[in-house]
């Protein structure tokens, strides 16, 4: 079962890419809150298909549904998921107003980042907010957004870019964490620990005067 870390309030938006995590993610928020929901193509073979999906679900579902694209391109040699974030994010900054935006980063994301900061020499856990940024789903494996969507019928689109480890996220959750779980089979219960441990209010003051009933 999904569950939240923490409260949020009543409106949020919510960042809907059309995989399997933040459709999971929107459909467990649209039943009690008022969601905006903010989706962002990002031009590849799979992105009119996902844009299509996060649509006729909003449609379905009477969901206010704002859209960007990506029009710029990148400079030689520049990393595709560094350019591709950059842009998603600026979209996310400008079209929020002012609600506070919800992404679906998971527990096997925080492993995976854990792991690639400390290979770099200064491990860090995935913030529960930042900025306008809240992340209530830490707490929660993958798999759990996967059984969400495989209980209630949620439609999603599976990119299999994914799988393709010349992305460095790719190559660690391919590659790295099944060796990882060798070394430790319980490093998502320890980073899961760490995050109950680190946890603190992600709603502000003005969020809460604005969102007066929280749930």
């Amino acid at each position: 079962m999904i569950r939240l870390s923490f409260k949020l309030p009543k409106q949020i938006a919510v960042a809907v890419s059309g995989g399997c995590d933040s459709m999971a993610a929107l459909d467990f928020l649209r039943r009690n809150r008022d969601v905006t929901v903010l989706h962002y193509n990002h031009g590849t073979d799979f992105s009119d298909s996902a844009e299509g999906l996060v649509t006729e679900y909003c449609k379905l579902h009477n969901l206010v549904l704002v859209k960007g694209e990506l029009t710029d391109t990148p400079d030689s040699g520049q990393s595709l998921e560094d350019f591709w974030r950059y842009h998603r994010y600026s979209f996310f900054n400008e079209s929020h107003g002012t609600l506070p935006v919800i992404t679906c980063h998971h527990l096997d994301d925080v492993v995976e980042t854990w792991l690639f900061t400390s290979l770099h020499g200064n491990s860090r856990l995935i913030p529960s907010r930042r900025d306008q940024f809240i992340r209530p789903f830490l707490e929660t494996r993958k798999a759990v957004m996967e059984d969400w969507c495989e209980r209630k019928c949620v439609p999603y689109i599976d990119d299999p870019s994914n799988n393709d480890v010349r992305f460095m996220r790719n190559y660690i959750r391919h590659e790295l964490i099944p060796k990882a779980l060798r070394v430790n089979p319980g490093i998502y219960k320890v980073l899961r620990k760490k995050l109950k441990q680190n946890e603190t209010p992600v709603w502000s003051k003005d969020w809460t005067e604005r969102n007066s009933e929280m749930t």
